[in-house]
């Protein structure tokens, strides 16, 4: 049985969280994914909460996801979008936010390009912070979700292979999926070109292949993630059709393997990119299972987070 409260007061990074903390998210998902399933879909639980969704990067999901879980749970939402143009200093970032809080804000929601932004905020400001994503640092709620997908299609995370295939250079995905994914018992591989696996990621346990086929036939698990070309300054790869055709996966690909396995993408997909649309439609693929467990598990961490004030 998990504990009843996180060990901690802000949902910053996955590297922030213990096991227990994991399990308390997901039990708790558990039973709001039993909510959101019913005709009346909300709940009262954060009705005297206020949460502000600060973004100073364009979301469409998460964004969606958040303000969603929010309502879900009665709370009051302020959304607050900024250019990240407009954010050059963390003095900067502090003003914007002490104007929210001055609307008497409990809880802020912020994705930020740079990394570090949520820490260097719960430092500043009494409000919690849950981190949306922060530059290519982490996003941990897409690891929850990520994780929680795995154990709701095959019964655990512990023991299984998960292999994340393509841009983890840039990706904050990648990072938060590695510690959350390690914390529950899962092996884990990152497979994709040369110029877009950091040099020095062998050192997070993880195994590194560059043959995707090979990968596929180890994993349990693959996770594919999206070429990220507004992070990138320089060409990482000749062009879109070479990625695709050595690190895209298609349904010819899936059908060959010797074993059934599990895709996920965190989205937004770019179809015929790193997958065909036969394969994100496929029955092996839990791509839309991890949109309505996005809710269920941001549900989860607002609410708990929030529980802590009342101690």
């Amino acid at each position: 049985m998990a504990a009843d409260k996180l060990s901690t007061r802000h949902l910053l990074g996955i590297k922030d969280i213990n096991l227990n903390d994991i399990e308390l998210i997901f039990e708790t998902a558990d039973n709001f994914k039993e909510v959101i399933n019913r005709p009346i879909k909300k709940v009262p639980s954060l009705r005297d909460i206020t949460i502000a969704n600060i973004f100073f990067e364009n979301s469409t999901r998460t964004k969606l996801s958040f303000e969603l879980a929010e309502k879900r749970l009665s709370a009051d939402v302020v959304n607050f979008a900024a250019s990240s143009s407009s954010v050059s200093k963390g003095e900067t970032l502090i003003d914007t936010v002490n104007n929210i809080l001055a609307m008497k804000v409990d809880m802020v929601v912020m994705r930020h390009p740079y990394a570090g932004a949520g820490q260097f905020l719960s430092r500043h400001i009494n409000a919690q912070i849950v981190n949306a994503g922060d530059g290519a640092h982490e996003h941990p709620t897409q690891a929850l979700l990520d994780a929680f997908s795995i154990r709701e299609k095959l019964g655990d995370v512990a023991g299984k292979k998960v292999v994340i295939v393509g841009d983890i250079l840039h990706s904050r995905v990648a990072i938060s999926n590695i510690l959350c994914l390690q914390k529950l018992g899962a092996e884990v591989m990152v497979c994709g070109p040369t110029t877009l696996i950091p040099k020095h990621i062998g050192a997070l346990g993880v195994k590194v292949e560059h043959d995707l086929i090979k990968a596929l036939n180890w994993c349990d698990v693959a996770n594919m993630l999206r070429i990220q070309l507004e992070r990138m300054d320089i060409k990482y790869f000749p062009t879109g059709r070479e990625y695709s055709m050595m690190y895209g996966l298609n349904k010819q690909i899936l059908d060959n393997l010797d074993k059934e396995i599990v895709v996920m993408h965190p989205g937004p997909i770019n179809r015929g990119v790193e997958i065909t649309s036969d394969v994100a439609d496929s029955k092996q693929s839990i791509i839309l299972n991890q949109v309505e467990n996005g809710v269920a598990v941001r549900m989860a961490v607002l609410y708990l987070l929030a529980s802590q004030n009342d101690k």
